[in-house]
């Protein structure tokens, strides 16, 4: 028998366990160059919780295009060159393109299923394969001219919307629209749900089984929160769509279809990938063009220009006409190398 065991006790064991498990079993490989770190905690001090990019660029100008580092046993690489990330990720991705377990953000808050977090396999093609079947409007832009000071709400609220619409079949009903907002909050959750090195349960997985009382533990008050935010931004859209007949994303994956529970779950995840995906990102990229013609004004006169040359007053830009405005294509793909959306990747 053992006397005035506590949790305290335990997890401070399996903790000291792991952490020799994790020193013993070294990968006696070499790893590329980075900051020198700390026997057993490695560099812990080092990794960022703030903008990490930033701190990851500068490594890249002191290390080179990769950089290794270790925290508590886990091994970080960071890829900071377009050649590295090609020659890694694209010819030999059938190595490197699997993406690690986070126990914050995938399972304690549950986007495991979600694609940007799968690991490759079945689930993940199968998800991709659904996302490949697909293939701006006035009233946004007079509330962004009447209100130009709502700019940042008015931007996501549009990018929310069209994406809700292409994905659930989901007409927004104007500002403090529920879905929309909905997935503001599921969004903004999973972000800081996953940046690198925010919860020290992603460094020591041993944490996700601590109670929710256990103190320093509130990262589990914070996941189970979440996890109903993310719960409801899945499931209600998804019930939504079964309950009505306008055409979307979702009404195709289940139209004419007798669905197993997992098949079920598939096509709920993919179009939950695409909402919540596609707004964040839609958004983000939204406002950095309008941030970056408010300081190049010149670059907004020569575009408009080109577009009025090839498309006329009368309609808006369509897939057919993209090779036709070189200089238009070209901005667009500034915008997204200027300020990357998800500058660490997924």
């Amino acid at each position: 028998m053992i006397p005035n065991v506590t949790w305290l006790d335990l997890c401070l064991a399996g903790i000291g366990v792991y952490l020799v498990k994790q020193v013993l079993n070294k990968n006696p490989a070499s790893y590329p160059r980075g900051p020198r770190g700390w026997p057993i905690v490695g560099n812990i001090q080092d990794m960022p919780q703030i903008k990490p990019w930033l701190t990851f660029a500068e490594w890249g100008k002191k290390y080179g295009a990769i950089s290794h580092a270790e925290v508590l046993g886990q091994h970080i690489v960071v890829l900071n060159s377009v050649k590295s990330a090609m020659d890694v990720l694209d010819k030999k991705g059938a190595v490197y393109s699997d993406r690690p377990v986070l126990p914050m953000g995938g399972e304690l808050v549950g986007w495991k299923h979600t694609l940007a977090l799968l690991p490759y396999g079945d689930r993940c093609r199968q998800l991709r394969e659904n996302m490949h079947r697909i293939i701006g409007n006035r009233a946004a832009l007079k509330h962004m001219f009447s209100n130009p000071e709502q700019l940042q709400a008015h931007v996501r609220h549009t990018a929310s919307a069209i994406i809700l619409r292409i994905s659930h079949g989901y007409e927004a009903k104007g500002n403090n629209d529920p879905f929309v907002d909905l997935a503001d909050r599921a969004v903004d959750q999973f972000s800081r749900s996953t940046v690198p090195g925010a919860f020290m349960v992603d460094i020591v997985p041993l944490l996700a089984n601590v109670p929710e009382l256990f103190p320093g533990a509130g990262f589990k008050r914070l996941a189970r929160e979440w996890s109903k935010t993310r719960e409801d931004m899945v499931a209600i859209p998804y019930k939504f769509v079964k309950d009505q007949t306008a055409a979307s994303f979702t009404s195709n994956l289940l139209e004419g279809r007798t669905l197993s529970v997992e098949e079920d779950d598939v096509v709920m995840w993919s179009a939950a990938s695409l909402y919540a995906a596609g707004s964040d990102a839609t958004f983000s990229a939204t406002y950095s063009f309008f941030l970056a013609i408010i300081l190049f004004p010149d670059v907004q006169k020569k575009a408009q220009a080109e577009i009025d040359a090839v498309v006329g007053p009368d309609r808006l830009p369509s897939f057919a006409d993209r090779d036709s405005p070189p200089y238009t294509d070209a901005l667009v793909k500034e915008v997204h190398r200027w300020n990357a959306v998800v500058p660490t990747g997924m």
